[in-house]
This record gives structure tokens, C-alpha cells and sequence, in this order.
């Protein structure tokens, strides 16, 4: 009995356990460059509701702002431990819901727990789990999901609390609107909804998506939309590459990409052990694209992903779809039949590249972490005083950067706002920046904005090292 009963739940029993490790875990890895000024960021504006509650920038994502809220109250203590929790349980509860939506959809019990375990380890999460700002990601596809599990329940006022949850899900990101469209996808696919109600949910889709819309439009709003959110032929293609790339081939993207940790042979060793699983699951049974089912999970991808293959495509996005990609991978594996190969051997060896990939992005992304404290405790140290106004004049060097897991050293300083939170956001009060292309002139331009009478000293970010000029 105890044996059939971890068969059937062991994935579910290994992230119960893995979920307070990872906790703490990530706990360690401290904010970079968007964690600085994302709505998450700890938050004292005294008009908090207008500004960033109703609508901050291009977004409406209220959720952020109450958690930019709560970490403001005492920075130090809950910034960024708070947000890290969030985001892990957040992803916690998200592998659960997959194998509660791969049993709803009658999957096999080891094709569900396969599942569940990829969700939860693979590298494609990694972006979202292991970043402080993580968190309209992890609860917009949480709210998705359960708006998916709602929209194929027989529950009374089904489609007013599926409207509310795709409601919720775009509140935590605009992303989370697309499961008006994917809910009715995936469940005509897998044959839970007819034709006549699929076109009748469809439009229902777009109507919850036109209302959005216009609430947005009457939101009170100041946007300045910046390039790299205005959609080009080229730009999409890219981002199409980039989405092909992270969602379906698992490598250790630092060691292949990221310039100053190139490493070809352990990203090659990385890819070599994960690919066996891969090919078994979306080469090998090619068959599998001509079922109903698996074209509906395709369609419901490509609507997932949409928003960000239009504008902005990176690591982290890749977890929008990354709930779709995993029934697919339970779709492979029941199709796949019981090869005890693929058991014993694909699939762990996927964990092992899994594990090793993971292992890495950690430490990429928390040595990055680090060094930006280093260098805000420089700057305080060699400041020596409080200051009012410090300007941050930063040497473009070409660092190169991948992501959240490398990131340029004035990025993870933040800007200057790595030293406000050393302070405990006590001094500078006021901080702005401005690149430079040569150190050379450095000085003399640091002296040009300290004449002006505007900033009480300047602070020169040569890579990691700070000068401080009064």
C-alpha cells in the first residue's frame, strides 16, 4: 500500500521537501537590475493607490504594487526574503496544479508525475523562480491554470469565477488574459467542450479581453512607450528563435553564451544529457502531431507566448507557455508506452542536466547579486558621510550580460540603488545616472555635475570598482 502510494504521488512527496530548501536557498540571492526599480521594489510613495496601484508605467499589475508595499514597511528585513517566498511557494503550487490539470486530463500516473517533476526542475523556470521580480510570472500562470481547472469543473457560476480568474491572472501580468482563449483550446482539444460551446467560448475570450482593454484605457495613465516594446518583423523573429531555443532545448545557456563563462564542453555535457529525453519526447513520436490534442496544446502555446514573441522576449518568459510545454511532454509520454528505458535512463539523466544547469544559475545569479552589494558597500564606505544626492556616472566597458544570471556589475549596483538599500533607503535620498564611454574623461565630467551645485558627489562606476568624487 505505502508503495503504490508513493507511485502515485512521489513527485508531489519530493517537492513538499525540496520547496523549504529551495527557499532558503534562494533567500541568498539578492536583487539586479529590474529587481531595483520593478513595482516589487520596496515602495514609499505616498500616493501609492494612483501611482502604483491603479496603473505604474505600461503595467496594471496591482499585486505587484501591494508586495512593493508590504517590503517598503521594513526593507532590510523583508526585501528581498519576502519576494523569494512568494516566488517559490508561488512555483510550488504551481507543479501541483499540473498534476491535478494532467490527472483531470486522464494522463497516465507516471506521465503526470514525469510531469509535474520536469515542471518543477527544469532550467526553462529557472529565470522566474531564482529572480526577485518573479513574481507576477509564478501568479499569473497560477491563476491561469486554476481559471483552466474552473472553466472544465461542473461547479455552479462557472464562467463568472472563470472570468474572475483570468481576471486575477491579468492583474498579476497582462500575459494571464490569454487563458480567456486558452482554457476553451486546451479543453477542446482534449474533447471536455463541443464545437458550438468552444465558439461560444472563444467569444467570450475576446469580449473578457475587450473589456480589459478598455479599462485600461480609462485607468488614470502617463506612458512613454519605449523601443524595445514596439513590435518589428525583426524583432518577433528573433523572439521566435529565442522562445524555440529556451522552451525545448535544455543547455546551460551561461556556459554557452554569456562571454566570460563560456565553457563548450560542460554546456555541450548539459545538452548530451538532457537530449535523449527530448528526442524520445518531441522527435521520436512524431506521430503525436497529428492528434487533436496535441495541435490544440500547440495553438494554446502560441497564444500563451504571444505577448512577449510581440515585444520583449527573454529567459523568464519562456514560463508563460511553460505549463503547456508540460502536457505536452505528459502527451509524449503516454504515447511514448512504458519503454523502461525512458525510465530509468532518459529521464533521470534529464534530471542530472536539470540539476546541474539549476546548480549554476544559482550561483551565476547570486554571485551577481553579491557583487552589487560589494559595490554598494564600497560607495558608502568611501563616501564616508551621508549625503543627500549622489550621481552615479557609469564607464560602458562592454561587460557582456545574459539575462538575470549575469548581469553588468553598475546593474547589479542598481543604478546607486543598491547603496540607498544598504542605508536602509536613509541616504542618498536622491540618486541619477548617466554612461559614459570612456573612463578618460570621467573626472572631468564628474566635475562638470559637481559645479552645477545640483548632487553632493558623484560616484564613477568603472565594472566593479567605485570612485568617489565630492
Amino acid at each position: 500500500m505505502v508503495g503504490s502510494f508513493l507511485k502515485k504521488y512521489i513527485s508531489l512527496i519530493f517537492i513538499t521537501i525540496a520547496t523549504p530548501i529551495i527557499c532558503w536557498a534562494a533567500a541568498a540571492i539578492l536583487p539586479t537590475f529590474d529587481d531595483w526599480t520593478a513595482t516589487t521594489s520596496p515602495d514609499f510613495s505616498p500616493f501609492f493607490i494612483k501611482e502604483r496601484f491603479l496603473f505604474y508605467g505600461y503595467h496594471w499589475r496591482p499585486f505587484d504594487a501591494i508586495t512593493g508595499y508590504i517590503v517598503g514597511r521594513n526593507p532590510q528585513a523583508l526585501y528581498p526574503t519576502f519576494n523569494h517566498c512568494c516566488v517559490v511557494v508561488g512555483h510550488c503550487v504551481n507543479a501541483i496544479l499540473i498534476f491535478v490539470v494532467c490527472s483531470k486530463l486522464k494522463f497516465s500516473p507516471t506521465a503526470t508525475n514525469v510531469t509535474t517533476l520536469f515542471f518543477f526542475i527544469t532550467p526553462a523556470a529557472m529565470a522566474t523562480v531564482l529572480a526577485v521580480d518573479g513574481l507576477n510570472q509564478t501568479y499569473s500562470l497560477l491563476w491561469g491554470m486554476v481559471a483552466f481547472l474552473i472553466y472544465i469543473s461542473r461547479i455552479r457560476a462557472k464562467y463568472l469565477l472563470w472570468i474572475l480568474a483570468i481576471v486575477l491572472a491579468a492583474m498579476c501580468k497582462e500575459n494571464g488574459l490569454m487563458w480567456a482563449l486558452i482554457c476553451p483550446v486546451i479543453a477542446y482539444g482534449f474533447n471536455l467542450t463541443g464545437k458550438a460551446a468552444f465558439r461560444k467560448d472563444i467569444l467570450i475570450g475576446v469580449a473578457i479581453m475587450g473589456c480589459y482593454a478598455i479599462a485600461i484605457f480609462i485607468l488614470p495613465k502617463d506612458i512613454t512607450i519605449h523601443e524595445e516594446y514596439v513590435p518589428t518583423i525583426t524583432k518577433i523573429a528573433n523572439n521566435i528563435v529565442k522562445f524555440l531555443f529556451t522552451s525545448f532545448i535544455t543547455v546551460d545557456y551561461v556556459w554557452l553564451l554569456h562571454q566570460t563563462s563560456r565553457n563548450l564542453w560542460l554546456a555541450a555535457i548539459t545538452f548530451l544529457l538532457a537530449l535523449p529525453f527530448l528526442y524520445a519526447i518531441f522527435i521520436k513520436n512524431s506521430a503525436v502531431y497529428k492528434q487533436k490534442k496535441t495541435l490544440c496544446l500547440l495553438l494554446a502555446l502560441l497564444i500563451a507566448v504571444t505577448p512577449h514573441i510581440g515585444t520583449v522576449f527573454s529567459m523568464m518568459h519562456t514560463y508563460a507557455g511553460l505549463s503547456v510545454i508540460a502536457l505536452l511532454i505528459a502527451g509524449g509520454i503516454d504515447q511514448y508506452g512504458r519503454h523502461r528505458k525512458f525510465y530509468f535512463l532518459y529521464f533521470p539523466l534529464f534530471i542530472l542536466s536539470a540539476v546541474i544547469i539549476d546548480s549554476h544559475l544559482y550561483y551565476t545569479s547570486r554571485e551577481s547579486g553579491l557583487t552589487g552589494k560589494r559595490m554598494a558597500q564600497q560607495a558608502i564606505s568611501k563616501t564616508g558621510e551621508p549625503v543627500d544626492s549622489a550621481f552615479v556616472l557609469i564607464v560602458d566597458n562592454g561587460y557582456p550580460r545574459l539575462s538575470s544570471f549575469c548581469v553588468v556589475p553598475s546593474d547589479a549596483f542598481g543604478w546607486g540603488i543598491a547603496a540607498k538599500y544598504e542605508t536602509n533607503y536613509q541616504w542618498p535620498k536622491v540618486t541619477r545616472d548617466s554612461t559614459i564611454q570612456s573612463a578618460h574623461s570621467a573626472h572631468a565630467v564628474a566635475e562638470e555635475i559637481l559645479s552645477s551645485g545640483t548632487f553632493d558627489c558623484v560616484w564613477i562606476v568603472n565594472n566593479t570598482d567605485i570612485e568617489v568624487i565630492k
